[in-house]
């Protein structure tokens, strides 16, 4: 009787949460009627769209279940400035980043296919005295996981990828991770901060599942190649299973940390902070697991194109919004170097 009772509050907690975002979605068409969507400029390729405009503006043209996955990093809250915009959801404090970042999820909801994923990349961001009043941990990943509950979309997966704390304590020159600091008072000292990917799912059936004949045909990342033989027969086939046994776990520590789009050359002069694009080796084990070939893959928050161009790689179709105009400039050459050399490599490009 309890177990009914529980199942049936979830069940309605659940509609709740989508009758909660349609009426976001109406808001959105309604103010899509009375001005125009913002877009400042696109280009188009045989399988790439690209917006300069804000994600907020652009999305509202983008139609109901639509995109097959999403994958981006979002402004990581007032910890960097991206660009000069009064609308960077990064020249803002706290507060003002999480009002406007759920404007924007219900948009994502509305546009994801059912049954299909959503993936953001994240970490657990330092609070500093001067910013906000003592020295800690803000739980960046979790304050997203709940905004996206909050509209419908339901808690897929989290995966950690390992990070090199020397080089952390040398970018960042945090006291907490020095040496000096265990000498002093190791009660101030802490672990260092690992990268996060937290995938959501949109309930519904699935009308494209993602499937695979025999299992998985590649390995990306750093290890050596499976020594487990091919076989058509799922059940024989060890070199699949021994990948997944790799993708499977918790924390992937065979991610090349070095291998990103190089930003520099998108870099203003008057930019306060360097901003490291997601990994391609973390985008491409994503696209690996979660996406057919030919599926759209979006990206809110492009930045010069990591996650589209890994897409079009790897024979998906991309579609990237950025606001900064120097990063979109070099999202649109790296999306058209990716579809003319389409393969499944990793390389970088453009520097």
């Amino acid at each position: 009787m309890v177990s009914n009772l529980i199942e049936e509050l979830d069940f309605y907690e659940q509609k709740v949460k989508e009758v909660r975002t349609k009426l976001y979605s109406a808001a959105n068409k309604r103010h899509q009627v009375l001005s125009k969507i913002k877009v400042l400029s696109q280009e188009k390729g045989n399988n790439w769209a690209a917006y300069w405009g804000d994600s907020v503006e652009v999305m509202k043209g983008i139609p109901d279940n639509s995109i097959h996955y999403t994958i981006f990093s979002p402004p990581f809250s007032s910890l960097f400035t991206y660009s000069a915009s009064v609308r960077d959801m990064g020249n803002s404090t706290d507060g003002q980043f999480y009002d406007h970042f759920t404007y924007l999820v219900p948009e994502m909801y509305r546009v994801t296919i059912p049954g299909r994923l959503l993936s953001f990349h994240c970490s657990d961001i330092p609070a500093m005295k001067e910013r906000d009043g003592y020295i800690g941990l803000k739980d960046f990943p979790g304050d997203l996981l709940r905004i996206f509950e909050g509209v419908g979309f339901i808690y897929h997966s989290k995966v950690q990828i390992r990070k090199n704390e020397l080089i952390e304590a040398t970018r960042t020159k945090a006291l907490s991770l020095s040496h000096k600091q265990v000498i002093k008072d190791s009660c101030r000292c802490r672990n260092g901060l690992p990268d996060w990917i937290i995938t959501m799912l949109k309930p519904g059936l699935n009308p494209e599942p993602v499937s695979r004949g025999r299992g998985f045909e590649m390995y990306k990342g750093t290890l050596p190649e499976p020594k487990g033989a091919k076989n058509d027969n799922p059940k024989l086939n060890k070199y699949s299973q021994k990948i997944w046994q790799r993708y499977a776990a918790s924390i992937w520590e065979d991610i090349r940390q070095g291998n990103t789009l190089n930003v520099k050359l998108a870099r203003e002069k008057n930019d306060e902070r360097h901003i490291c694009p997601l990994q391609l080796d973390a985008i491409a084990r994503c696209l690996e697991l979660w996406t057919n070939p030919g599926d759209i893959v979006a990206s809110w928050f492009a930045g010069i194109g990591s996650e589209g161009y890994q897409a079009l790689k790897m024979g998906r179709k991309a579609v990237c919004v950025e606001l900064k105009k120097s990063y979109y400039d070099l999202m649109v050459k790296n999306l058209k170097s990716a579809e003319v050399s389409k393969g499944l490599g990793f390389e970088r490009v453009h520097g």
